[in-house]
């Protein structure tokens, strides 16, 4: 077992009560227009701008592989932007676009900010759609980064 709650339904409408983080895995690119992000675009615009204007100023700030940024979008909840994935295609001298290693530091950081606020955590399987990732490398990390430190963790699959 262990320790994160499937579900069926969009992670981009979080289900329970309490404060809420919405993480999903994003690009090194500053690219915003494929796949999760289009739900949470259709919700909020603020991710997707702060997204944007964070990679645009990178060079005064900690963009990169293994980063997380964090942005409310309401009173009780929090879109976290992790950059997991370099780049956004697959190639045949670079694999795909995952990167499980930064996926790991960036949960370290969503760790840190869902036990300041209190919060549990929901995401879609992160790392997998686009990015070309495997569940079972990222499920550990979930659970090693995340469940280990009591923080509910629920993933939802989408189904439209």
């Amino acid at each position: 077992m262990s320790g994160i709650t499937y579900v069926q339904g969009d992670a981009s409408a979080p289900q329970g009560k309490g404060v809420k983080i919405i993480a999903h895995v994003c690009n090194d690119l500053g690219g915003w227009g494929k796949g999760f992000v289009l739900a949470l675009s259709r919700r909020w615009p603020d991710p997707e701008a702060a997204f944007r204007r964070w990679h645009r100023e990178r060079a005064r700030n900690d963009f990169g592989l293994g980063a997380a940024q964090f942005v409310q979008v309401g009173p009780y909840l929090w879109v976290a932007n992790l950059v997991g994935q370099r780049g956004t295609r697959t190639g045949r001298s670079t694999g795909v676009p995952v990167r499980y290693e930064a996926i790991d530091a960036s949960l370290g950081l969503l760790a840190g900010k869902a036990e300041e606020l209190g919060a549990s955590v929901h995401m879609p399987r992160i790392g997998c759609g686009l990015a070309g990732g495997k569940w079972s490398r990222v499920e550990p990390l979930i659970t090693e980064r995340l469940v280990a430190r009591g923080i509910p963790v629920t993933v939802y699959d989408f189904e439209p």
